[in-house]
């Protein structure tokens, strides 16, 4: 799985003109892909990173700071562009194998505690963000596997 975590002051997901989802006091916008090889233990993975990680404004992280989190589905962060004009998206998980590793990842942060607006899976959806710092990391469940690089 992937994830660009994003630090925002406020931030909005609007469907066909209705917002679906609000982050109205600082906390994460989640832009969450799910690839093909992944299973829930990278779900509980991303999400026990995501919630504890201390890149807030005062190195707090979600938990600690009862912040919440917007989380958008977003195959594209598969996306391959090494070939061609075209990308590829041979290493997303289609919706039926995604969405069921969006929810499992979304109800990990509920049980850790924080709050959880979310997007409509698989909808085309606009995105508001007010990205404060700006502050925005990526986190991959396999370099989390991998070896520690200094």
């Amino acid at each position: 799985m992937r994830a660009v975590l994003q630090r925002a002051t406020s931030a909005s997901v609007t469907v066909d003109g209705e917002v679906t989802g609000r982050l109205e006091s600082p906390g994460l916008v989640v832009l969450l892909g799910v690839s093909v090889e992944d299973t829930e233990a990278e779900a509980v993975q991303l999400a026990e990173k995501t919630a504890n990680l201390r890149i807030l404004g005062d190195e707090s992280s979600l938990v600690s700071a009862g912040a919440g989190a917007l989380v958008v589905s977003q195959f594209t962060l598969y996306g391959d562009v090494r070939k061609g004009r075209r990308p590829s998206w041979s290493r997303s998980a289609r919706g039926e194998a995604a969405e069921p590793l969006y929810d499992r990842f979304i109800s990990e942060l509920e049980r850790l505690g924080v709050p959880v607006e979310r997007g409509v899976f698989g909808a085309m959806m606009e995105v508001a963000l007010v990205n404060s710092g700006p502050f925005t990391v990526w986190v991959d469940t396999d370099e989390l596997k991998g070896p520690r690089r200094t």
